[in-house]
């Protein structure tokens, strides 16, 4: 099968390049910026033929999804920076792929969504997302939705960045105490369940979430990472008021002086409000993810890089 990656060259998406090569799926590759060493390196790495194209442009994509059987659509932000807002990257950018693997033919699509997602939701990033599963549910193609809880591994931007404070810092703050609840999955599950959905049937026409088996809170998790990475540090409730005040001056320096993402923004803070956990088993039991304990996943790079 001759599969189309969007966000190809992020920390998923080189996970889900691996698979396909792994399963012999002919492998492409859609690049903004076809031409970057970035790319390339990913490309052969990965074994992967570039694909010239743009979701923000829609006219960018027809020649990117000729010949192709299926569309494994990974595109999103965390952060808003410049014109890269949630309405024009989640729900525009879904409209113009989906566009464009009707008129090119394509029968799979495959969307990566987030947990937390549906109608009516509080944050922007989850109204965002919930519009653009709307496009992949009406687009009359063989879709396959996932909404995965936090996908940690080599690479990521949430344990990573807490073992980076955990290593530079004798605190580390806990936004709300650090109660609210995640099912970490590791990006090798998520990677295989998308994969597999290619081929399976029974996957058409269906939401998954993508949870691990462990529910943690987030001070959990961070006692994970100390005992992993064999260190002790100072766990430092934040109420939400002062980190809203923080994400407000943290979202004007990097996202309107420096032009770029901010660590934190208040639409996270949102979403910190609520429990991200899900049905587990429905998935594992699809596409045969084998459970991997958090401390298990974490320690096998956490050790051998500078973050740990």
């Amino acid at each position: 099968m001759n599969v189309l990656v969007t966000g190809g060259t992020g920390f998923v998406g080189r996970e889900i390049l691996r698979e396909l090569r792994h399963t012999g799926h002919g492998t492409f590759l859609l690049a903004r910026h076809p031409d970057s060493s970035v790319t390339h390196a990913i490309a052969r790495e990965f074994s992967a033929t570039i694909r010239a194209g743009d979701i923000l442009n829609p006219d960018s994509l027809a020649a990117a999804c000729h010949g192709m059987d299926a569309v494994i659509h990974l595109v999103g932000i965390i952060s808003e920076v410049g014109e890269q807002t949630f309405e024009k990257v989640h729900t525009e950018g879904t409209r113009h792929m989906v566009a464009a693997a009707q008129s090119g033919g394509v029968k799979r699509f495959i969307q990566m969504s987030a947990l937390g997602t549906r109608a009516k939701a509080v944050a922007r990033y989850h109204q965002t997302k919930w519009a653009a599963e709307a496009i992949v549910r009406g687009s009359g193609l063989d879709w396959t939705i996932f909404r995965p809880s936090i996908i940690y591994g080599a690479g990521d931007g949430f344990v990573n960045l807490f073992a980076r404070l955990c290593r530079f810092s004798p605190v580390v703050p806990l936004i709300g105490g650090g109660r609210m609840k995640f099912q970490p999955i590791a990006v090798e599950s998520v990677a295989k369940a998308f994969v597999k959905s290619l081929n399976e049937p029974r996957a058409i026409q269906q939401t998954f979430a993508l949870c691990g088996q462990e529910v943690l809170t987030l001070a959990e998790i961070v006692d994970a990472i100390l005992a992993v990475t064999r260190r002790r540090r100072i766990k430092l409730p934040l109420p939400f008021a002062v980190a809203r005040v923080q994400a407000a001056l943290l979202e004007f320096v990097c996202g309107q002086l420096l032009g770029q993402s901010p660590p934190l923004n208040r639409d996270q803070l949102l979403m910190l409000r609520e429990d991200n956990v899900g049905d587990c088993a429905t998935a594992a039991a699809l596409f045969e993810l084998k459970p991997i304990p958090f401390r298990e996943g974490i320690g096998k790079y956490l050790r051998e890089t500078k973050a740990g």
